[in-house]
């Protein structure tokens, strides 16, 4: 929902196997709701309901149980949701308050577990986060889509760049061929010239002359045959040659491709085997993390569990002094068991929780291990197939041109034939002219050889010059596109431009929001360690395939002062524990602020604020309470006494 509604009514929110919850239901009100209570009493689990509720996947099942549902009713509208253990995973049906619970996820819920915390706590480039919420897919979309088209329109432009390089020297050929033409033409108009003074006498008969014009005529036909013949021979070899080489190239990439590929079909089971581990790993991965976490909440709450609610004697007194006194008193180093009951040494418990932890670790890089197996094998999955595709694509051609060759064989047997055949014919031709010659007719015989000889010359001239226009003509169509092309690219490269500011100016604007919206809360909290938190944007140059481009990053820096009062600045990795947590606090706070996520959602959960004191923790929950209609925060008993006596408080879940 982009613009709810402001939240009026009073909010029940019922919950069943949430969590450490097996069923509750608590009324909560507009404005704060402060949950209290010592640690492990299910006060996050109850902000992993409500965040269910509104359409979060971020939620759990208790651990003993296969469904559960929650159910959130406020301003007469009601929100439910179902969740189901199914192959280890967890399915989620019903009507959330959220269709896309991205936003909410990021800077709404803001538990110990939210990504944004997180990112800061392990140093990561956030402009992911940051523009996360920011719809600049389509910008990113249109980028992409003019950066291919510039790139087909400078490959284009390249091509035609090098044929006006051609242009030139086809010009110069043309021009000398037409000088050749002329020659051979004029040498013709001269040879029949000399024809028509000939003057064979009174005993030159019309017949004999005939006989003689007759002879040349069928040479002359007989010689264009014989070289129309050499033509289409001379081709068909050339195409046949052609073909062998190509057979031999693909036969040598045929070699190449191993034989004896393995199926990638077969690897198949491997990766569905590694996939099936490694989602055993992440369940076993989350139970030790629940193990750890509830262990350490618990230890760290033994310190405290002091009962100061004990009863009273019959006159009244309350007889919780000496029991007090004996809590305080008591060995520190002894706590009881809250699985057996039994009393065990804090130090064996603390070594267990190490081990546990060393367990998880070593069952995170298992899982890492895992991951790494399933991408090797999914890589050579898709390169076996690509290799049997390239295979039986080879095969196919080979195929193809085997059958050519053969097709193209015979039909070189039968040119050859039609070439011998012809050239006995042309031979016959030439001593049928011989045999009209005489004396009288030596120089006309002579001189039609000669004029046969250039008009056939002639003619191989034309066509040369004929398939050279064509070639100038067709060079110069696509010449007169380059003045179009060359200003498409213009427009694209502006487009380009525009797309690529607007994006900056986007990340711009984003980072100058967070960095004002954080020195805004940095300066409620007062925190003395940290003068400063803020935003740099940065390009980087990274590999993508075999390019190097250069992309945005953005680097979270800090501004501390020195004991002499000097001010330096600082990385998240030398912050201890608490500032680190404090700086993701104040990062998840300001995304809040700068995405206006009380447009899309009406509540802010807020958990594990023990790094801030309590002071501080009122001050920060009284600003933003102006900014949205149910804040839900949930505090240790000593951090909410600091907190406004206006506000809703749970104590019970």
């Amino acid at each position: 929902m982009s613009s709810p509604e402001s939240v009026t009514s009073s909010i029940t929110v019922q919950a069943e196997n949430i969590g450490g919850i097996d069923a509750t239901e608590v009324t909560l009100r507009p404005g704060v709701n402060v949950l209290t209570g010592r640690n492990a009493t299910n006060r996050t689990s109850f902000l992993q309901t409500i965040m269910a509720a509104l359409g979060s996947h971020r939620s759990s099942l208790k651990g003993d149980a296969d469904a559960g549902r929650v159910e959130l009713t406020f301003d007469g509208d009601r929100y439910t949701r179902t969740l189901e253990r199914r192959n280890d995973e967890i399915a989620f049906e019903g009507d959330p308050y959220l269709e896309d619970p991205e936003l909410a996820d990021l800077f709404a819920f803001l538990l110990e577990s939210n990504e944004a915390r997180r990112a800061v706590r392990r140093g990561d480039d956030l402009r992911e986060l940051i523009m996360q919420p920011i719809d600049t897919d389509e910008i990113e979309a249109e980028i992409s889509t003019l950066e291919a088209e510039k790139r087909d329109l400078d490959e284009r432009l390249d091509r035609l760049s090098k044929l006006g390089n051609d242009l030139p020297d086809l010009e110069a050929e043309r021009t000398a061929l037409e000088d050749e033409i002329e020659s051979t033409s004029e040498e013709i108009v001269a040879l029949e010239s000399d024809l028509e003074e000939f003057d064979l006498g009174v005993e030159a008969s019309r017949a004999r002359k005939e006989e003689i014009e007759s002879a040349f005529a069928d040479l002359q036909e007989a010689r264009t045959e014989l070289e129309s013949i050499e033509y289409d021979l001379e081709t068909e070899r050339e195409s046949h040659a052609e073909l062998e080489a190509e057979r031999a190239d693909l036969e040598a990439d045929l070699d190449e491709i191993d034989g004896d590929l393995e199926s990638p079909d077969r690897l198949e089971g491997r990766v569905q085997e590694l996939r099936a581990r490694k989602r055993s790993l992440d369940t076993t991965v989350s139970e030790l993390q629940s193990v750890i976490r509830f262990n350490e909440e618990r230890l760290a709450d033994d310190s405290f569990d002091i009962d100061l609610d004990g009863p009273v004697d019959g006159d009244g007194t309350d007889d919780t002094s000496g029991d007090v006194t004996d809590q305080l008193l008591a060995d520190s180093a002894d706590v009881v068991c809250w699985t057996c009951g039994s009393e065990v040494d804090r130090e064996r418990i603390e070594t267990t929780l190490d081990r546990l932890r060393s367990l998880r670790q070593s069952k995170l890089e298992e899982r890492s291990d895992l991951q790494s197996q399933i991408d090797d094998l999914s890589t050579r999955q898709k390169e076996l197939r690509e290799q049997r595709e390239r295979r039986e694509a080879i095969e196919t051609r080979l195929e193809a041109i085997e059958d050519e060759l053969e097709r193209r064989s015979q039909r070189i047997e039968e040119l050859e034939a039609d070439l011998e055949d012809q050239q006995a014919r042309v031979d016959d031709l030439e001593k049928d002219a011989g045999s009209v010659e005489d004396a009288a007719y030596d120089d006309v015989i002579e001189t039609h050889r000669e004029l046969n000889r250039l008009e056939l010359e002639l003619e191989d001239l034309e066509a040369e010059r004929d398939d050279i226009d064509a070639r100038i003509e067709e060079i110069e169509g696509k010449l007169a596109e380059r003045s179009e092309l060359e200003e498409r690219r213009e427009t694209v490269e502006s487009e380009l431009t525009d797309l690529r500011t607007r994006v900056d100016r986007l990340e711009k604007n984003a980072v100058d929001a967070f960095n004002d919206h954080m020195e805004s809360i940095l300066s409620i909290l007062e925190y003395r360690n940290i003068d400063r938190i803020w935003i740099e944007r940065r390009e980087k140059t990274v590999r993508e395939g075999r390019r190097k481009v250069t992309r945005p990053a953005f680097d979270l820096h800090i501004v501390r002062t020195a004991a002499d009062g000097t001010s330096y600045e600082d990385t998240v990795d030398h912050l201890s524990e608490s500032e680190r947590e404090v700086t993701g606090l104040v990062f998840a706070l300001a995304g809040y602020l700068v995405h206006d996520v009380h447009e899309a959602v009406p509540f802010m959960l807020l958990d594990s604020l023990e790094a801030i004191d309590a002071n501080r923790i009122a001050e920060l929950v009284d600003y933003f309470e102006d900014h949205v209609d149910c804040l839900v925060v949930a505090l240790l008993r000593e951090d909410a006494e600091a907190l406004s006596d206006d506000y809703t408080y749970v104590g019970e879940i």
